[in-house]
């Protein structure tokens, strides 16, 4: 298939973003699952429940270590190659899952959360790639586009738990986990659908350093930004399953909790890109950002059912506002043969903070209860929420 026909209007990329959405929905299933279970079936296979989550943190480190690997074999062999190899990883990573939840070995099970997390690493630059092909004006409808696909994932993920948790009675879990390498199975059917621009234009000199870039005000507001919004997003939904456990809430309230979580981070992006057209990448970020604190706030008002739900359902919709607004903001602090490697090096930095908040997660809901996870929301939003602001500024400054 012919990669490189030029096309106009958008055409090309349109057809793009309908693709990664699709692959988007079948991969995005993937943390999904690992998040709706790792929790429980880590709790059923450790005694001590301070390391109940780390096969969900494990998930978010395999994103982090992935990121800069995945940008490479991209860069080498293709952004379809790469990501029909990241669907293979997907597949190997869910069969282990199931096989460390079969035989009740905890490091086998966390083996394959991590190598899910890996495949999770390709599936996060979909939204990256969908704006490779895309007009300055279309970008962020075409990056939400991709993660609208999310939403499909956000009931894939959680109703393929509901389905499959009994099927398997000597090794409760196990079917779930079959069914997520099904899910990447199918994936690499709609991924050779893709027809992406090489990854890298070469050009003299390949761009400024990434030191260079990185020290730009822009980049670092939407670092942060991103950082903030996934990094508190990871934090307390890791820890909701368990403390809506531990508060008398039954298995299936914590996922439905997680579904509807999933399906608020995804879902409003039908309109995320034509509000940041609208109003601005910066007053989106900064609503989300907002949202997420407000979720906080409700975390901390009670502990019934309701109130868990609700927090969830903020928290997604923070993280819709915050992450794809941060997203756009990213997209303008690289020139094209830039792009690899500040994409590889936000991705990074995003995830390597999400791995770190997921693996407290657990340790200070032992330590501290569901309180303490909320009250340490409100101060990286204060940082964010300045730094955003400040580069609001700056660009209507420099628009005047």
């Amino acid at each position: 298939m012919n990669q490189h026909v030029p096309v106009s209007d958008d055409t090309l990329a349109k057809r793009n973003a309908v693709v990664l959405a699709c692959a988007q929905s079948l991969g995005g299933a993937s943390p999904a699952i690992v998040v709706s279970l790792g929790g429980i079936v880590g709790s059923q296979l450790v005694t001590d429940q301070a390391f109940a989550t780390v096969p969900v943190s494990l998930m978010q480190l395999g994103i982090a270590c992935g990121v800069i690997p995945a940008a490479m074999l991209m860069r080498r062999l293709g952004r379809r190659n790469g990501y029909l190899i990241g669907a293979l990883i997907g597949i190997v990573g869910a069969s282990i899952a199931a096989s460390g939840t079969g035989s009740r070995l905890f490091w086998l099970f966390c083996i394959g959360t991590f190598l899910c997390g890996v495949y999770g690493s390709f599936v996060q630059s979909y939204r990256f790639a969908a704006a490779d092909t895309a007009s300055e004006a279309f970008k962020p409808r075409a990056i939400s586009w991709v993660m609208l696909g999310g939403l499909v994932g956000g009931v894939i993920g959680p109703q393929s738990v509901y389905w499959t948790r009994d099927l398997t009675p000597a090794a409760p879990f196990a079917a779930s986990f079959l069914a997520q390498g099904g899910l990447a199975l199918l994936a690499v059917g709609v991924v050779l659908l893709l027809r992406a621009p090489p990854v890298v234009e070469k050009r003299s000199g390949g761009g400024r350093p990434l030191s260079e870039i990185m020290r730009q005000p822009k980049f670092i507001a939407s670092v942060t930004a991103a950082l903030v919004a996934y990094g508190l997003m990871s934090f307390v939904m890791t820890a909701a399953p368990l403390a809506m456990v531990a508060c008398g809430h039954s298995i299936g309230d914590a996922a439905l909790g997680i579904q509807w979580h999933v399906l608020s981070m995804f879902g409003p992006s039908f309109f995320t890109g034509r509000l940041i057209a609208r109003y601005g990448k910066e007053k989106i970020t900064a609503l989300g950002l907002l949202l997420t604190a407000v979720a906080a706030i409700v975390g901390l008002s009670g502990l019934s059912v309701a109130h868990f739900w609700i927090a969830l359902v903020l928290l997604g919709v923070g993280w819709n506002f915050g992450f794809i607004g941060a997203t756009a903001l990213v997209t303008d602090c690289y020139r094209p043969e830039e792009r690899v490697k500040v994409q590889a090096a936000n991705d990074f930095l995003v995830f390597g903070s999400v791995a770190i908040a997921s693996f407290s997660a657990g340790g200070l809901l032992s330590a501290g209860g569901w309180d303490s996870v909320n009250w340490l929301v409100f101060p990286p939003v204060a940082v964010a929420l300045v730094l955003v602001a400040w580069q609001g500024l700056r660009r209507r400054s420099a628009a005047a």
